[in-house]
């Protein structure tokens, strides 16, 4: 367990080995030159994907708390994005602060409710919320129900790049993918990080220090849906349209899927377990197998053999902590 003086030492010592920066630079590389190999439209949906289990792994990876609710952040910022770019008529990157602003609210109500309970209660709860807000999005008029919110326009960026050109979208959305996850390891390295990981592991522990643990946890809680909301938002920018698709359970469940095969309160993990997951539904869609069977497949063999999932399990190997990876026990 940290205290105080232990999480600001922590905190300061958060740092790039040569390794991980000649990693990072490589996997950059390859995002650029990616769109020269595979179809655009593909790598953009792995992005949004991968920035939206990122988002949810700041919850469960680093606070401990499971939520089965957050489709609603993800799919309701996408339809405030789309109705706020398509009805509105404003640019793509104050409809993406739309869309944030209305998962982050939402992210206030549901967390302010659900973290006054632990464990499967917590996670019942966000659920409950997350399906009553389903219905919403069902009934509300902007949503066009079972039609969805479709033909939403994606502008121009700062009124000056033409998003309608696909290179420029995802040059756009590769930027901002890099730049939410450099706000979530400078969240988590922080001393506001550091406590939110001192609760994951003893919350009681943490409450007799003095922290007030419901106000860290809510902080997480709105911080992870507003992220998640992000990813949402570019969502409806890529694919141009927003549906109940993005709200229901099935969404949350993986995002959950994602998070467990890469390796929860990894970096990088929910990052493989997004490209994993989409990369099988991308290629195998016009197969005799469904799906859904296959990814399950997927889960089950990674949970017998990789039981802190792909990227958890080379962290914890040999060769990972020669790298000088951290894994957690």
């Amino acid at each position: 367990m940290l205290d105080a003086t232990s999480v600001q030492q922590h905190a300061k010592q958060a740092s790039f080995s040569p390794v991980k920066t000649a990693l990072i630079l490589i996997g950059l590389g390859l995002f650029l030159i990616a769109p020269m190999f595979v179809y655009p439209i593909f790598l953009m949906k792995l992005l949004t994907f991968a920035m939206f289990a990122c988002a949810f792994n700041l919850l469960l990876g680093y606070t401990g708390l499971l939520s089965f609710g957050h489709a609603a952040f993800f799919g309701g910022a996408a339809y405030f994005t789309g109705y706020a770019v398509k009805e509105w008529g404003i640019t793509p990157e104050l409809g993406l602060i739309v869309g944030m602003a209305g998962a982050a609210v939402l992210g206030l109500v549901i967390g302010f409710f659900a973290i006054r309970r632990q464990g499967i209660y917590f996670a019942m709860i966000t659920l409950a919320l997350s399906q009553m807000f389903y219905f919403f999005c069902l009934q509300a008029p902007f949503t066009r129900g079972e039609d969805g919110l479709q033909g939403v326009p994606r502008g121009f960026l700062f009124g000056l790049l033409d998003l309608n050109v696909q290179l420029n979208m995802y040059y756009t959305v590769l930027a901002i993918f890099i730049l939410a996850v450099f706000v979530i390891w400078r969240f988590i390295n922080s001393p506001f990080g550091m406590i939110l990981k001192s609760i994951r592991e003893n919350e009681q522990r943490a409450i007799s220090l003095g922290y007030n643990v419901q106000m860290y946890k809510l902080g997480a809680f709105v911080m992870s849906a507003t992220l998640a909301g992000l990813a949402g938002g570019l969502k409806a920018l890529v694919f141009q349209f927003a549906t109940l698709t993005d709200v229901t359970w099935q969404m949350s469940g993986e995002v959950i899927l994602m998070t467990l095969l890469g390796g929860i309160g990894t970096m990088t993990g929910p990052i493989f377990g997004a490209g994993l997951v989409v990369t099988l539904q991308n290629y195998l869609a016009t197969s005799d197998i469904p799906v859904t069977i296959i990814t399950g497949v997927v889960f089950m063999a990674c949970v017998l053999v990789f039981r802190r999932g792909l990227v958890g399990e080379f962290y914890a190997s040999r060769l990972g902590r020669m790298l000088g990876f951290e894994h957690r026990k």
